[in-house]
């Protein structure tokens, strides 16, 4: 399955992309190693593609994902905040904290998302 990075999937794709269960997917919802938004009329999850990276030949998830959504969450931060933040230009960061992860910069992204509780 290729996937557009700025696309949007379902937990049955997400699930495809991964190789697992629907159900190994909604778990890694529950313990924040991946985000999802509403979206749509009807409400459905949505999972961002940009949550997930290539890893030896297949799609893992981000790494460092569920360590700052931890972060932002203790900040007071819900999931559309979290994402509106990681998708955000951030100054100090020089662009969009998720593409600093990506890229692998994690300890500068928490440092910035560990000030904004204060």
């Amino acid at each position: 399955m290729t996937v557009s990075p700025e696309s949007w999937l379902s937990v049955p794709q997400a699930a495809e992309l991964l190789g697992v269960t629907q159900r190994d997917v909604r778990s890694m919802l529950a313990d924040r190693s991946l985000i999802a938004l509403r979206r749509g009329g009807g409400g459905a999850l949505a999972i961002p593609a940009l949550a997930f990276v290539d890893g030896e030949g297949a799609a893992r998830v981000l790494p460092s994902l569920r360590g700052t959504l931890i972060t932002l969450a203790d900040a007071g931060y819900d999931d559309e905040e979290a994402w509106s933040w990681l998708t955000g230009d951030v100054p100090e960061l020089g662009g969009r904290p998720i593409d600093a992860l990506r890229s692998g910069r994690v300890h500068a992204v928490r440092t910035v998302a560990c000030t904004l509780a204060f």
